[in-house]
C-alpha cells in the first residue's frame, strides 16, 4: 500500500539553501522509490483557509518512506529547508485499491447503533 509525506510549506524568501534543497532532494528519491505527486503549483482554496504550497511525494509503503527520511542522503540536505522554511509535514499510509468508502460509513453506522 502506497504511503506518502504531505507538506505545507508557508511563503518565505528564498535564498541560496532553499535553491540547493530543491536541487538535491528529488535525488533522495530514487532508492526508496518515491516521487513527486504535487509540488507547489497553481491551488485554489474552496473551504476553509490554506497558506503557502502543498508537497506530495509517493512511496511504495511506509516502510520505503520512513527509510527515505532516516537515509543519510536526506538528512544531509533536510535542514537546508527546515532552516529557511516553516511547514508542516506528516507521513500517511493511502488505501488499498479496493478501498470503498461506503464500507467505512457502514462500520462507522453499526458502532452508533451500539
Amino acid at each position: 500500500m502506497s504511503a506518502y509525506v504531505i507538506c505545507n510549506l508557508f511563503p518565505t524568501t528564498m535564498n541560496e539553501d532553499i535553491v540547493t534543497y530543491i536541487e538535491r532532494v528529488q535525488d533522495t528519491f530514487g532508492p526508496y522509490g518515491g516521487r513527486f505527486l504535487v509540488h507547489g503549483g497553481t491551488s485554489e482554496v474552496v473551504e476553509g483557509e490554506w497558506a503557502g504550497d502543498m508537497i506530495v511525494v509517493e512511496f511504495p509503503d511506509m516502510g520505503s518512506l520512513k527509510e527515505w527520511y532516516a537515509s543519510a542522503a536526506y538528512q544531509e540536505i533536510v535542514r537546508l529547508r527546515t532552516d529557511h522554511i516553516r511547514g508542516n509535514m506528516m507521513f500517511v499510509d493511502g488505501v488499498a485499491e479496493d478501498y470503498d468508502a461506503r464500507r467505512t460509513a457502514a462500520a462507522l453506522r453499526a458502532t452508533l447503533a451500539r
